[in-house]
This record gives C-alpha cells, structure tokens and sequence, in this order.
C-alpha cells in the first residue's frame, strides 16, 4: 500500500533517507519494458510483406499497421505522463504493461485488418502509459548524480539500439516462425515484468494538487495526433510516388497540410491554456528552462535523423544488396555496438565533464556516420562503409542519449517527473514523424532526378541498374540531410545547453509519495 504521508527524500525512490535497496533491480524490470515499447516501432516493419499476403492488406492499407501504434502512441504521450505522476507511477506502469500485453496478443490473432489495426492502435495506446511511467521511475529512483548517469546509460543504450534489435528480431521470427510471433513476443515479456514489477518496483505519485487539466488533455492529444498524421500521410505520398514513378509533389497531398494545420492551431491553443490553468497537464516551466528546451529541441534533432537512417538502411540492405530479412537484421547490429560502448563511457563521463560536451561530440560522431553511408553505392558490399557507418552512428547515439535523459529530466522535482517523461518521448516521437516525412521526401526527389537524368540524354530509365542505381541515389540523399539534422541537433546543444558537471543536482528537495 502506498503511504499516504508524504515523505521528505531525496526523490521518489527513497524511503526516508536513504536510497531505495532494490532500486538496480527495478531498473532491470523496468528495461525490459521500455525495450519492448521501443521494439514494437519497428519489430513490425519486416513483417509486413508477410502480414499483408495473410491478411490479404491491400498496399494503400498497409501503413496503417504503423500509423495506427504511432498515432495513439504520440497523441496520448502528455496524458500518459501527467497520469503517472497524479495515479501512481507503478499503477500507471502495471496499467501500461497489462494492456500492451492484451493489445499484443489481440494483434497475434487478427484474422482481419479491421482487428489488426486496432489492436495496434491499443498497443499505442497503452505504450503511451507504459514509455513515460518507465522513464519517470528511472527518474525518482534514481537521484545520485553517478548513479542516475549509469541507469540512464542503460535507457540511452535501450533508446539508441532498440530500433535495430527490432529489425532483427522481426526478421528472425517472420523467417523462421510466424509474423504473429512479432505480436505474440511481448505477452511472456510483459507477464513476467508485471510480475516482478508488483515486488521489487516502488511505489510514487506527486504530492500536492492533483486535478486533471481536461482542455489541456484534449487540445494535447488532438495536436499531437493530427500534427504526427499529417507528416505521416506525407511520407505515404512520397513513398507512393517512388513505387509509382510520379513526380508529383508529397507536400500537394491537401489532407496532409489539413492534418498538420490543425495540429498547429491545436498545440497553439494548448500552449495559451497550459499557460492559464491552474494545474496544467504541461507546465511550460518544463519547456521554458533553457537546458531542458536545449534537450528537448536536440531530442527532436536526433529523432528526425535516427529512424530515417533506420528505414533507408534497411531498404539498401534488402533492394540493392539483396540480404533475407534476417540476414539484413543482423547487418544493422553495429549500431546496437556502438550504442552500448558508448552508453557505458558515457554513465561514468556525465557526472566529470557535464552533459554538454558528450551531447555536442554525440550528434557529431553520429552525423559523420550517416556521412559516411552517404557515400554508399550499388556494388559498396557491408564492411567498406556500412559497418564504419553505422558504428559510428551507433557510438554517437550512446554519447547523444545518455546525457539528454539526464539533462531533460534532472531537477524537475517529484511533482512533474511523468510529464517531463512524456515530453521526451513525446519529441522523439514527433522529430521521427517530421523526419521520414522530411528525408522520403528527399529521397523520392532524387530518385526522380537521376531517372529524368537518364532519360534526357537518351538512356533507358526502365533498365534494371538504371532502377538499382536511382535508389542508391534516393537512399544515400536521405543519409545526408539525416546528417545534417544531426548536426543540427549537436549546434542546438551547443549554443543551448549551459549546465556543467557543477549543475546536475540531486534533487535533494524533492517530495514524493512512496510505499
């Protein structure tokens, strides 16, 4: 039972003076989850050619098996988090698991698209409790400033490499066992981390005023979702019009530009709200600290790079090189490499040199390993450039991660802990849909332009390697700007960020609920 007195501790994961015995344990439980959230984004993706020929899934349809998990994942992520912190962090998270394993299961059985859709629609859904109540007890439990940077080492490695490890899972149970298994993976995941979560995770809420901010829920959720489809329907567009050959521009789509307007009017009119109520579902005092808005900008920086590299990698692994779905899994493993060397340099740096330096050689190291893959031509074979890209991509992402999960959520006391959570997921989640918006976009343009090229002087552009080569063209174009954002993410740290080793806390302050 959780103690109705309020407790004066060093965070929410401390009983009274000292730091809660269990609390490396917690972590580990807690991991798994946040692993299994991140895995669903892209377990999926290698699965749906398999998916689609079961279900019989028509292509026009077929994207809906992502969107549908995004949308309710990014819209639901404000109300996730401020949920956490007023119900319970462990309610919340137990909540969260429950779900996600039920929605799992319900999409391991779909016998229609209609079932299929919706159960990830509940997966989101419940991943929307799930991601910010996991965070937010990493952040309570944790408020020794060595200790916090090594439990979000193990978040940065899980943030960093997790899209990969997906890959290759989902090309391991859709080539060696079923598609649904993709779904199915999860239910034993979740069980056993209820399980162990119900005795070892502690207990916290935030003190003090409790009451929801309903506008702020709607105009939130609303904004978020509308703004996360209206980019999604423009990276469909482009999609389309590369598998179609059109030049037709992805921006003329009017439902895309609809979508996005009004998730602008919406996260405009959430903002005036946020600032008059009483009790806000987004304190703006989160975003209007510099060092946190310098994360939180970065967060959407490095989101915007990082799934597009992903997804293009992918393609070049499977189209141009011709690799089995698992085959192409375990190509993408050197970034998970490079994540966990650096993630675990990273833990013991943050407390001697500060956040800034590791964040700003972070978004470098991982722009120079996109540059490098950009670089990458039909005939490049793995270990030339795509195993030196992708490491160094990989260590960038572990300098990257570690510091801004320390940096977004330090300092922000027990009251917010779920809501600052929820707005670094939710920046990733928004900075990855206006990424693969951004970098298809970009890609299906230079494919158009090589083929146009081609057939202006005189070449024939239906000729197979003229088609291989013009994909080479799209995919190496998308590393680029991919680069470039993430050399934008580096600068925005830069010029932000000004915390030192000298300024991370230890929430010496902060007053919590704990049983």
């Amino acid at each position: 039972m959780t103690d109705p007195t309020p407790t004066r501790a060093s965070g929410a994961g401390h009983i009274g003076d000292e730091p809660y015995p269990r609390r490396w344990l917690a972590l580990a439980v807690i991991a798994v989850t946040i692993l299994m959230v991140i895995l669903d984004a892209t377990i999926v993706n290698i699965a749906m050619p398999a998916v689609a020929a079961d279900l019989d899934i028509a292509s026009a349809n077929l994207q809906w098996i992502v969107t549908a998990y995004t949308l309710t994942f990014g819209g639901l992520l404000l109300l996730g988090g401020r949920i956490a912190d007023f119900w319970g962090r462990k309610r919340t998270y137990l909540v969260g698991a429950g779900g996600f394993a039920v929605a799992s299961a319900l999409g391991g059985i779909a016998t229609s698209e209609e079932l299929l859709f919706a159960a990830r629609a509940l997966q989101g859904a419940f991943g929307a409790l799930l991601a910010p109540a996991s965070l937010a007890l990493i952040t309570v439990l944790f408020t020794d400033a060595k200790e916090r940077a090594k439990a979000f080492a193990v978040y940065g490695a899980i943030a960093g490499g997790g899209s990969a490890v997906g890959l290759l899972l989902g090309g391991v149970l859709t080539e060696y066992a079923d598609w649904r298994w993709c779904f199915w993976v999860n239910v034993p995941v979740a069980v056993l981390a209820i399980a162990a979560a119900i005795r070892i995770v502690p207990e916290s809420r935030t003190p003090g005023d409790t009451s929801y901010d309903v506008p702020g829920a709607v105009l939130g959720t609303l904004g978020l979702a509308s703004f996360v489809y209206g980019f999604t329907r423009v990276a469909q567009a482009a999609e389309e019009n590369a598998a179609t050959g059109s030049t037709d521009s992805a921006w003329a789509d009017p439902w895309a530009l609809l979508f996005i307007g009004v998730g602008v009017l919406a996260v405009a009119a959430f903002v005036v709200v946020e600032l008059r109520t009483r009790n806000p579902l987004l304190p703006m005092r989160l975003l209007l600290d510099r060092n946190r808005g310098g994360a939180y900008l970065t967060s959407t920086l490095v989101g915007a790079g990082l799934l597009g590299a992903f997804f293009f990698l992918s393609l070049y692994f499977q189209q141009v090189l011709g690799y089995t779905p698992v085959t192409a899994g375990f190509a993408s493993l050197p970034t998970t490499l490079g994540v966990l060397v650096s993630a675990g340099a990273a833990s013991g740096l943050v407390p001697r040199v500060g956040p800034k330096p590791l964040m700003v050689l972070g978004g470098l190291l991982a722009a120079a390993g996109l540059f490098v893959m950009s670089f990458l031509e039909v005939d490049s074979g793995f270990w030339g450039l795509a195993f030196p890209g992708q490491l160094l991509l990989g260590l960038g992402l572990g300098f990257t991660f570690v510091p801004l999960s320390n940096l977004a959520l330090i300092g922000v006391g027990g009251h917010d802990a779920g809501a600052a959570s929820a707005v670094l997921n939710a920046t990733q989640q928004i900075g990855a849909s206006i990424g693969t918006a951004l970098l298809a976009t970009l890609s299906v343009g230079a494919i158009t332009d090589y083929v146009t090229g081609v057939a202006t002087s005189g070449g024939n552009p239906q000729d197979p390697a003229v088609v291989l080569q013009a994909q080479v063209e799209g995919y190496t174009t998308a590393f680029t700007w991919a680069a470039a954002l993430l050399v934008l993410g580096a600068v925005a740290s830069a010029l932000l960020i000004k915390a030192t080793k000298d300024d991370i806390p230890t929430d010496t302050d902060a007053v919590a609920h704990v049983g």
